[in-house]
């Protein structure tokens, strides 16, 4: 794959063969970022688990301290009172069953995190084809199938995220934006991976955080420190 100009002299700042501590990664992170708009800066953190056993799952969720410097759109499936609560907590989007028809036949997401009441799960059940493949369907253990629906659209929108492992056994989150400066990408960054240090499984065996890299929007991968996130 051929690399712009910009990225080639980014890539120069960064020693492949290195792993840095992560307050060098984060400086080098902002400091590698060469687009025109405000990046995304992204964690991708391998762990030494194996996925396909239920007993060895990793999923979750945190709030970030500051956020992820992204709006959040919020559709809430809830009736009646915990409809009307919803609204009133700023959620986006609130409905049941007639949102159904307009995510299954006109394919709308409109939304980046549902959030449901437990007795909607039937419901939300008969989209979990298409909510699932795109990290959608709401979830207990992220907080995103509750009765308090406040608390979660205000700890949504606050800059909760939700953490769980691809099939290769790899978290990819976001930690903030390249505008928020050394300290607040810092305290995220740890935030979230002390998230992922609790949540380890008492059957995962060996090195738990195989590897930790940190990258910007289209900016070169650094890796951190494994060992020293983890003492």
């Amino acid at each position: 794959m051929k690399r712009g100009k910009k990225y080639v002299e980014a890539a120069k700042l960064v020693d492949r063969a290195a792993f840095y501590d992560t307050a060098e990664a984060i400086d080098l992170v902002q400091k590698t970022s060469t687009t025109k708009f405000d990046a995304t800066v992204e964690a991708h953190i391998r762990l030494g688990v194996d996925s396909r056993h239920a007993d060895q799952q990793v999923r979750g969720a945190v709030v970030l301290p500051h956020g992820t410097g992204k709006t959040v759109r919020v559709l809430v499936f809830a009736k009646g009172d915990k409809a009307e609560e919803a609204l009133a907590a700023g959620a986006d989007f609130v409905g049941a069953e007639d949102l159904i028809p307009k995510i299954q036949n006109e394919n709308w997401f409109g939304f980046d995190v549902a959030v449901a009441t437990p007795d909607m799960m039937g419901v939300v059940g008969r989209l979990g084809r298409v909510l699932g493949p795109k990290g959608l369907m709401p979830n207990p253990k992220a907080g995103t199938v509750t009765m308090d629906v406040t608390k979660a659209i205000n700890d949504i929108k606050a800059g909760k995220i939700e953490y769980r492992l691809d099939k290769t056994n790899i978290i990819h989150v976001p930690v903030g934006k390249v505008s928020f400066g050394s300290e607040k990408l810092e305290q995220n960054f740890q935030t979230l991976m002390s998230a992922i240090i609790k949540a380890k499984p008492a059957a995962a065996k060996g090195q738990y955080l195989k590897s930790v890299v940190l990258t910007s929007t289209m900016g070169p991968g650094i890796k951190v420190n494994a060992a020293k996130i983890s003492e």
